[in-house]
């Protein structure tokens, strides 16, 4: 049965990605998806990265270990016991499951730092998570889409496609933008608001396909 790792990271508390990852997890569920972790990164963000998580690293470059299952052993000091009490939870979670859904808007070009904090603290070297599937709920205030003025400024979804492809060695990911946010709440903008609406009745189609068609996604674990 299909595990499904629900993160949100948005700062709003009744947000649009919000709104799509609940929209998600109810439309799997009824299509017989399994179960759901679900953790909220804006309401409790995990700390930076610390000194002892960059030994973990190095260890495990040092010694060869690409085996999840085997980063304990790079577990030594006591800075790197407290990096660990850290970490093991939230990778533990990864690993369990076979969908990571990830509500993502976007923030100055970015990420919102509480995800990239959770993206530091499970992340090490020649990770491989591929065949997990990932799914990117986004939204943005304005228009970063393949051809638009702002497309150069992405470094939201692209660097999330680029993450997931070099350090998760995941070659595909979904992510489904819904744009023009700010027509919504900007008079300059308020002409663009079809567009937005546009963009929002895509998102939300297309949320709920993909919640179907992976809810019976699981990945093959060694007995």
């Amino acid at each position: 049965m299909s595990h499904l790792l629900h993160l949100d990271s948005s700062a709003r508390a009744d947000s649009i990605t919000r709104r799509l990852g609940a929209m998600f997890v109810e439309t799997w569920q009824s299509a017989g998806g399994g179960r759901v972790t679900y953790r909220d990164l804006a309401v409790e963000t995990p700390p930076a990265i610390r000194e002892g998580w960059t030994g973990i690293c190095e260890s495990l470059l040092r010694e060869g270990i690409t085996d999840i299952d085997q980063y304990p052993q790079a577990v030594r000091t006591e800075e790197e016991r407290e990096a660990w009490k850290i970490v093991e939870p939230l990778l533990a979670e990864v690993v369990a499951a076979d969908v990571i859904l990830i509500g993502a808007p976007m923030y100055n070009f970015g990420v919102p730092a509480s995800l990239k904090a959770w993206i530091d603290q499970v992340t090490f070297p020649k990770m491989v998570l591929a065949p997990r599937r990932f799914v990117v709920l986004s939204a943005r205030g304005g228009a970063y889409g393949p051809g638009t003025p702002r497309e150069p400024f992405d470094h939201q979804g692209r660097y999330l496609l680029d993450f997931f492809r070099g350090h998760y060695a995941v070659e595909h990911a979904d992510i489904i933008n819904t744009e023009m946010v700010n027509a919504l709440v900007d008079p300059t903008l308020s002409h663009l608001s079809a567009q937005h609406h546009e963009s929002s009745t895509s998102a939300i189609f297309t949320t709920k396909d993909l919640a179907l068609r992976l809810s019976n996604y699981s990945i093959r674990r060694g007995d």
